[in-house]
């Protein structure tokens, strides 16, 4: 198991443009890391907040070592708190969601209200002071109907991104939305792997068949080359939507976290569906035209969306060990879509269904020959993997500055 030290060794003598050394992606050292500068430290996407839309409705969400309660309350407002009884530390919402009017420890019944004070712990003395006792908060932010958790002490400011989100998110209604579908997998992979599958299309068209129906793999359309300039198609359809009050631009964070970019979808596509048109006749979308194409949206470490005219597609990566990642995808339609009648579930779903297992399947592929003595780094392409060259860059840098308070970058 590598130490600190070891690894910003390896980070210093990082090949640019390379994949990375081997530990990275299989040593417990290396994702105990990642946790403590990276999960643990950023602003992290848990749920959609129409998720629990009604008060007490709740979710609990595992990240490493903590255990999180997201809440709604009687005001309305979605909170997070550590998932530990503040008596001895038991679990006190054992379920991974539900409903209730309290929440309740099962171990001795202290009970707590929804915006986490102490309402109730039996025989604990007239000096027992329930103020003091309240459940631990994580940090948490609505930001325009997700939710972001933060399990650092101190939260980073993410005011930037909030306003961003408020932006180009103007035109899709997430709050008044509903999960109509949710998938999570196991994808016995890096996390780290997952997200650089995701970050090109270099591999889409060997592997993505109902994808590549409506998906662009052109990586300037979507953004994944490396200086964000959009093609002559692509202005024109940045120029349509943002004259329709649709900010579609591309749009990347200075420290590289975050990024937006409306895309085109082929030829005269409309949605990800087997025949190009919407999924959904009532959108969740003010958007005057279907084929909008696709505003990408990632927030590094946890989040992928997009967001369509007639649904939107959230996605959430949470590491599990150095070979296993949790991917959890959620499909968003208007609050009061009814199924069977403006939607059809299977249409809705089916082609990220099969795009989702078979990035799964690469993603174990590409871990299995990561494993073997006999890997080496690889050179990434410029012309394909920009998006890959952005994350891994980001990722590097970011331990470097947590390790050493250098950037790596700055150094370059």
């Amino acid at each position: 198991m590598l130490h600190d030290s070891d690894i910003l060794v390896k980070l210093a003598a990082r090949q640019k443009n390379y994949s990375l050394e081997q530990a990275f992606y299989t040593d417990p050292g290396a994702l105990d890391l990642d946790l403590r500068q990276i999960f643990y430290r950023e602003w992290l996407f848990a749920i959609p907040a129409c998720e629990i839309p009604k008060t007490g409705n709740f979710v609990t969400h595992q990240v490493g070592a903590y255990d999180v309660i997201i809440v709604r309350g009687a005001d309305g407002e979605v909170r997070a708190f550590h998932n530990a009884c503040r008596h001895r530390g038991s679990v006190v919402c054992k379920a991974k969601k539900g409903s209730a009017p309290k929440l309740v420890c099962p171990y001795h019944q202290w009970t707590y209200e929804l915006n986490g004070a102490l309402l109730w712990a039996r025989d604990m003395g007239a000096d027992f002071d329930a103020s003091e006792h309240g459940l631990r908060p994580v940090h948490c932010r609505n930001i325009k109907g997700l939710i972001y958790i933060c399990l650092a002490d101190e939260a980073p400011d993410i005011s930037v991104f909030a306003a961003e989100m408020d932006r180009y998110l103007a035109p899709h209604d997430i709050e008044n939305s509903k999960v109509a579908f949710e998938s999570t997998i196991i994808e016995k992979g890096n996390w780290k792997l997952v997200w650089e599958n995701n970050r090109e299309c270099y591999h889409c068209a060997g592997n993505h068949p109902a994808l590549c129906r409506t998906f662009p793999e052109d990586p300037n359309a979507i953004g994944n080359d490396l200086d964000g300039e959009d093609p002559a198609l692509q202005d024109k359809h940045v120029a349509r939507c943002e004259a329709v009050g649709a900010p579609s631009a591309f749009k990347i964070s200075k420290a590289g976290e975050w990024r937006f970019v409306r895309t085109a979808l082929l030829g005269t596509a409309e949605s990800y569906t087997m025949d190009g048109k919407v999924a959904v006749s009532r959108p969740n979308s003010t958007l005057p035209f279907k084929d909008a194409g696709s505003l990408l949206q990632f927030h590094y470490p946890t989040t992928w969306n997009h967001y369509l005219s007639d649904h939107s597609i959230v996605f959430r990566v949470t590491p599990i060990s150095p070979t296993e990642t949790e991917v959890t995808t959620k499909w968003l339609v208007h609050k009061d879509a009814v199924e069977g009648q403006d939607y059809d579930l299977r249409r809705l779903t089916e082609v990220w269904v099969h795009t989702n297992d078979e990035d799964r399947q690469v993603v174990e592929d590409n871990q299995r020959g990561i494993n073997t003595p006999a890997y080496r780094p690889g050179p990434y392409s410029k012309t394909h993997e920009g998006g890959v060259i952005q994350f891994t860059d980001w990722y590097a840098d970011h331990l470097m500055r947590g390790l050493t308070g250098r950037s790596l970058i700055a150094a370059e």
